[in-house]
């Protein structure tokens, strides 16, 4: 008869090193089970983008073609200049306050805004002027930079020199033309000087002078420095 066998001992690594595969693997399982379902996830997620795009293509045009459409039988209203016309449409139009709510994701809606801001201003309504020409999306464009100058402008009503000044700078930069830049630099030489910051107007009437020497501007801009120079040293003084 056969002796059976005493079972040979597992030695202590061997067990830790089994415990360790043993853990190993169930971390795997875990991993993969986990990975499965955020994989899954991603594809319901892709599936539901691929779906949604053709209709977000679709409604965008639709929303572009509206405010395209109302913004030109609104526009000869502000050309003739009645603007509280313009701003509030009639019972057929709707009016530039209204396409630049209902509309401001669209490129028509965003002109319009620009128009509202305008209107606005012509009005008298500073605070809502400067609200929709912030709320303006401006690009590199005549019309940007001409966005930026009308808020330097309220500011400037306001009496917030130094911040007129910034925007003027930021108008001369959104667009740069040889006829409106140098333009633009001035006044905010102008601001500064008003706001008693004659180094940094003395910096942009130079800057006129370097970048643009055959503008208007230029020769004013020399003689602006020159007064600037000398408030400053009486400020100093």
């Amino acid at each position: 008869m056969t002796a059976l066998k005493t079972p040979e001992k597992k030695s202590r690594r061997q067990e830790l090193r089994q415990n360790i595969f043993v853990d190993l693997y169930a971390r795997a399982l875990l991993f993969y089970d986990e990975y499965r379902r955020v994989a899954q996830g991603i594809g319901v997620a892709l599936l539901v983008l691929v779906l949604a795009v053709p209709g977000y293509l679709y409604y965008h045009q639709q929303q572009e073609e509206a405010a395209n459409q109302q913004l030109g039988q609104i526009l000869p209203v502000y050309e003739r200049g009645n603007y509280q016309q313009a701003l509030d449409g009639t019972s057929e139009q709707a009016g530039l306050l209204a396409i630049a709510d209902d509309y401001g994701n669209t490129d028509a809606g965003n002109l319009a805004t620009f128009y509202a801001a305008n209107a606005l201003y012509e009005q008298e309504e500073y605070d809502r002027a400067l609200t929709y020409f912030q709320r303006f999306e401006k690009g590199k464009t005549f019309i940007g930079a001409s966005a930026y100058a009308a808020q330097a402008a309220i500011h400037e009503n306001k009496g917030d020199f130094a911040r007129a000044a910034e925007l003027y700078e930021q108008a001369a930069s959104q667009y740069d033309n040889k006829l409106t830049a140098p333009r633009y630099l001035l006044s905010a030489g102008q601001a500064y000087e008003e706001a008693g910051q004659y180094g940094a107007a003395t910096d942009v009437y130079q800057r006129i002078q370097d970048e643009y020497p055959d503008s208007n501007q230029a020769s004013d801009a020399e003689r602006y420095m020159a007064r600037a120079q000398v408030r400053q040293g009486k400020a100093s003084s």
